[in-house]
């Protein structure tokens, strides 16, 4: 059996009520300003949503971000890094609320 590799760590972020019209905006650039360059980081893809009128799809959050990493390890130096601790500081005055999916290939 081959070892699997992969990680895929997907955050969807919901901007505070009553907040600035660009707080989602400043979000976005908070992900492209700090996260790209953590040396495990293989991709990084930020987003909004579709508006896809499906029941099953929610778009109530305002932000997506989607990071690609070798492997849980590399997830894990992602999370200690100085450059994350930067964009959560940074950006967390913005959201109410983070949902985070982490998951694994299943082969």
């Amino acid at each position: 059996m081959s070892q699997q590799t992969g990680f895929i760590h997907s955050v969807y972020f919901w901007v505070r009520e009553g907040g600035q019209a660009d707080d989602g905006q400043k979000i976005a650039e908070g992900c492209r300003k700090h996260l790209p360059s953590i040396p495990s980081v293989l991709r990084l893809e930020v987003g909004v949503p579709a508006g896809t009128p499906r029941p099953v799809v929610d778009n109530s959050y305002a932000v997506s971000l989607l990071v690609e990493f070798a492997d849980a390890a590399g997830h894990d130096l992602y999370q200690d890094h100085p450059d994350h601790h930067k964009f959560v500081e940074e950006c967390r005055p913005l959201w109410t609320r983070v949902q985070i999916y982490d998951s694994l290939p299943n082969r």
